[in-house]
């Protein structure tokens, strides 16, 4: 598990006391979720364009349009948090 996957997990845990509950919706990552984190890392590392990033931060926003904000709570701070990466990436390249 990634540092900042496992450290957002962490501090969800102590924060918000309804994901320290049996509901598998809280503290569940979906698969569009960990993809779109993973493609993220990846074109950060590899260095891609910033064109390239700007169409996956199109996905985040897309994906994260899609997710009820009562439900799948780090699933949406995961998309918060890769949205924040993109930005900032795109905002000190350019």
């Amino acid at each position: 598990m990634d540092d900042d996957i496992a450290s957002l997990t962490a501090l969800t845990l102590i924060v918000n006391p309804n994901c320290r509950k049996v509901h598998t919706y809280y503290v569940s990552i979906t698969q569009l979720t960990l993809s779109l984190y993973l493609m993220t890392q990846c074109q950060l590392k590899l260095r891609h364009s910033v064109t390239s990033l700007a169409q996956t931060f199109d996905y985040i926003k897309v994906a994260h349009r899609r997710h009820d904000p009562a439900e799948c709570f780090l699933d949406r701070l995961v998309l918060k948090m890769i949205a924040r990466i993109a930005v900032t990436y795109i905002t000190t390249t350019t």
